[in-house]
């Protein structure tokens, strides 16, 4: 940038530096996709095309950034696990942030115009998305937030499957509805479910039930096992490490991340 005697608005610039060495979650949301699903006619109780371009549109950013660890999705949320010895943008938050949901409006569109050639997104109801970072010093606290957003989309599917076939196959109105769910706990929806609809809530998919994973795996990861020290590194190995990480399987799964068996086969999400 050239100098000029205007330079000195610069100092009116302020940057976030997230903490160094600590684990980063940038959740990013949809902003607005009620109205959204309402303007393209989602399928109800849950549009699997609309949630599979969600997940593609997610699938991209973690092949774009070698540093995402794992996303976890569920309808218009999705947060990504940045490994703590990141540098990624000098973990300034703004940059992150701006960069995550940017990167998402884009790719969920281009996304959805391949799935839906039929409805185009439209200039007057386009998909955006905002995000923020979060930094958490410990792996038990990664585990149990990644927890709560897998609870989170139990107990949101839960009620919307039981809302949703109130309403399509029992007639009822969205008010009706409400005041029929008010008060119940889980046991009583998988009643309703079971007896009115003959729904086995269990028998339901997955990717409803549990969200979506996308995980980076290695086949050996004891190859990374030195990164939480790569300050001391030379520059070679650094370069192998990046390597790596852009070469590791990135899969998707829809399976329970609460209880232990998932992070013990990946040890490196929390080394």
């Amino acid at each position: 940038m050239a100098n000029s005697r205007f330079e000195y608005v610069k100092q009116f610039e302020r940057e976030n530096l997230l903490l160094p060495e600590t684990y980063l979650i940038i959740r990013v949301d949809g902003k607005g996709f009620h109205k959204f699903s309402q303007e393209y006619e989602f399928e109800k109780p849950n549009d699997l095309r609309a949630l599979q371009v969600m997940n593609r549109a997610a699938m991209n950013l973690v092949k774009q950034f070698p540093d995402i660890q794992l996303a976890y999705g569920d309808s218009d949320e999705y947060s990504f696990l940045l490994r703590r010895s990141c540098t990624l943008f000098e973990r300034r938050e703004m940059k992150l942030i701006t960069t995550f949901a940017s990167f998402m409006s884009v790719n969920y569109m281009f996304e959805w115009n391949k799935e839906f050639p039929e409805k185009p997104i439209r200039s007057e109801r386009l998909p955006t998305f905002d995000a923020r970072a979060v930094v958490y010093p410990t792996s038990t606290l990664i585990r149990d937030y990644f927890s709560w957003r897998q609870v989170d989309c139990h107990i949101n599917n839960l009620y919307n499957t039981t809302y949703w076939n109130l309403i399509l196959k029992a007639g009822m109105t969205g008010k009706e509805a409400e005041n029929r769910l008010i008060g119940t706990v889980s046991s009583d929806k998988n009643e309703i479910l079971f007896k009115e609809f003959q729904i086995n809530y269990n028998n339901e998919p997955e990717i409803y039930k549990k969200g979506t994973i996308i995980v980076r795996e290695y086949n050996d990861w004891k190859t990374l096992s030195n990164e939480v020290k790569e300050e001391e590194l030379s520059d070679r190995q650094k370069q192998r490490l990046e390597k790596q990480r852009k070469k590791a399987d990135i899969v998707e799964c829809h399976v329970d991340i609460i209880k232990d068996e998932f992070w013990e086969k990946r040890p490196w999400l929390l080394q």
